[in-house]
């Protein structure tokens, strides 16, 4: 079997968990936009990346379908990036919110070419379906780090914002589930998959003490200051 169809996954809890809860931070955070008409604390350079995540893995939707739920969650996922992307930085009067200098991770400098390269050196079969599906794993692994370094610069996180990020942390954590799940119920092994998944769990390790302590104590997310 080609390294792509080792990667067709049965369906499992875990792995529907994950989904739903990815589709959930996607849909608050348009909500969101929608209702304040301000994306002030949004990252637009997160969302790019995962633009490019979701296009880079899901160029299979050209030629291969395994299923009508698979299929159509993958063009959610990548409508839905290229959406948010437009209503930040062009659909008024939420544009006009877009803090531009403060959302300055340069990610085509720091991440993008490493992320390239690793997935290089780490694909499976040397075709260019594959070495994109290895580089969207490790890209989507640090995706994340320009709306903590936005979060990070403000401080205080507005409630929406934090769900958001919230879920798209428990959609990580639930697809380790589903690894460990499909390990013993199918002796399924994904090294790639599984190292990108750590590292991105890693990255909200803080976020989460504090989200968790917000949403314990019901007060407003307030992320520490720079030392």
């Amino acid at each position: 079997a080609t390294a792509a169809a080792r990667r067709v996954a049965a369906m499992n809890i875990f792995r529907l968990c994950g989904d739903m809860l990815h589709l959930v931070s996607i849909m608050l955070l348009i909500f969101k936009l929608q209702k304040s008409k301000s994306c002030v604390g949004v990252s637009c350079r997160m969302q790019e990346m995962y633009a490019i995540v979701f296009c880079c893995r899901y160029l299979d939707l050209l030629w291969s379908f395994v299923s009508v739920y698979n299929t159509v969650m993958k063009v959610i996922f990548i409508t839905a990036s290229v959406y948010l992307i437009y209503m930040i930085r062009y659909k008024t009067p939420i544009c006009q919110t877009y803090e531009r200098s403060n959302d300055d991770f340069k990610y085509e400098l720091y991440l993008l070419g490493p992320c390239a390269l690793l997935g290089l050196i780490f694909t499976e079969e040397y075709s260019i379906p594959d070495c994109l599906w290895s580089m969207s794993i490790w890209l989507e692994s640090v995706a994340i780090v320009p709306q903590l370094v936005l979060m990070q610069k403000r401080r205080e996180v507005e409630n929406l914002t934090s769900d958001f990020v919230g879920c798209l942390g428990a959609y990580r954590a639930f697809y380790i589930l589903n690894w460990i799940y499909r390990y013993f119920a199918e002796d399924y092994v994904n090294w790639i998959g599984w190292v990108g998944g750590l590292i991105q769990t890693g990255l909200y390790c803080d976020f989460f003490y504090y989200y968790a302590r917000s949403k314990w104590y019901g007060s407003k997310l307030v992320l520490p200051g720079a030392s």
